[in-house]
């Protein structure tokens, strides 16, 4: 086989490849029970209730034959699923006559996030918050800096509305410490209104607050390669360079021995 044929050929098993490795890491019975979550959502949004309570039940059974066949997730993470479960399941439920539409929506909404960042390898949805989330939060800045109180009232209860829905999402794919910091700002912000619209030196937390937001989204958002990806792209880097120095080499040596060849004729 000539060298040109042997690159073509790596590069085309490698390019095969890259799919297995790509979804490697994520579990089959993970990404059911994030299915199931989605399809449950779809119910919700139409005004199926009653079939979304089926999902959700179906989903509670399917997820104790998961977490029984293994470790799939840290104690953490099962009190984040069990508690956002559970909220999805009361805002299903027939009883809950009071719960308006977008209530209801907001709940399973939060379950739906939670599944996805735990089967996510990057980007995972609650990404998709960013405008919603950092719109309202401007308008209530810039509400808090005008001394406008029922603009900034009314944004604030919108923000820690959308904050709530991402909350549990966030404890799965961001750090402690972070999480911490994070909802630290939050609390404060909210238990300190008047101050936040009176006081300059508690309106900075509302800056703080902000880098923050934009910092952990960025982080999540970036536009990288999948983690399972780099082996791939490595190991092709790889073998590219070692077969394109193995060609590289056998020129050497053929040139070499033509100059040999020559100079045995010349001295005969």
């Amino acid at each position: 086989m000539k060298p040109g044929k042997g690159i073509v050929l790596l590069l085309s098993l490698l390019l095969l490849f890259t799919p297995v490795v790509a979804n490697a890491e994520i579990d089959p019975s993970i990404k059911k029970l994030d299915d199931i979550s989605d399809e449950a959502l779809q119910m919700v949004k139409i005004y199926r209730y009653e079939d979304a309570q089926k999902l959700l039940k179906h989903f509670e059974g399917e997820f104790i034959k998961t977490t029984r066949r293994g470790h799939l997730f840290s104690m953490d993470e099962l009190r984040i699923v069990t508690t956002a479960h559970e909220a999805a399941l009361k805002a299903t439920a027939a009883e809950s006559t009071t719960m308006d539409h977008e209530e209801r929506i907001h709940k399973v909404t939060r379950f739906r996030l939670v599944m996805d960042a735990l089967q996510s390898m990057h980007q995972p949805l609650w990404t998709e918050m960013e405008e919603p989330i950092m719109t309202v939060f401007n308008g209530m800045k810039s509400a808090a800096y005008n001394g406008d109180n029922e603009d900034f009232y009314s944004n604030l209860d919108s923000f820690l509305s959308l904050y709530e829905v991402i909350y549990p999402s966030l404890r799965v794919d961001v750090t402690a410490d972070r999480i911490q910091q994070l909802n630290a700002r939050v609390t404060y912000i909210d238990q300190y209104r008047p101050d936040i619209l009176n006081q300059p030196t508690s309106q900075a937390q509302l800056d703080a607050l902000e880098a923050d937001l934009m910092n952990i989204f960025d982080d999540m958002t970036e536009d990288e390669a999948d983690p399972s990806l780099w082996w791939v792209i490595i190991s092709t880097g790889s073998i590219i360079i070692m077969t394109l120095s193995f060609v590289g080499w056998k020129k050497y040596q053929a040139e070499m021995e033509r100059r040999r060849n020559r100079m045995k004729e010349r001295k005969n």
